[in-house]
């Protein structure tokens, strides 16, 4: 998808985005450039609660306890 950026530095976030993501009128809206890459990254009002479960490793609780187990 593709948008414009004004002479004020606007752009608008596509509709079909703004479905997908929930995003409202008024939410924030973090810039991150990474290289030649810019991420557009929505800012949660729960930040703790955004990243819960986020982790590939989000059993690490069950895994240390196994770990504990075999060396104990």
């Amino acid at each position: 998808m593709k948008t414009i950026i004004s002479e004020r530095g606007q752009t608008a976030v596509p509709a079909q985005v703004r479905r997908r993501f929930g995003l409202k009128s008024g939410q924030h809206l973090q810039w991150v450039a990474n290289g030649q890459v810019i991420y557009v990254v929505p800012v949660s009002k729960d930040a703790v609660k955004s990243f819960r479960g986020s982790s590939p490793a989000s059993d690490l609780n069950t895994a240390l306890l196994k770990a504990r187990q075999i060396d104990g």
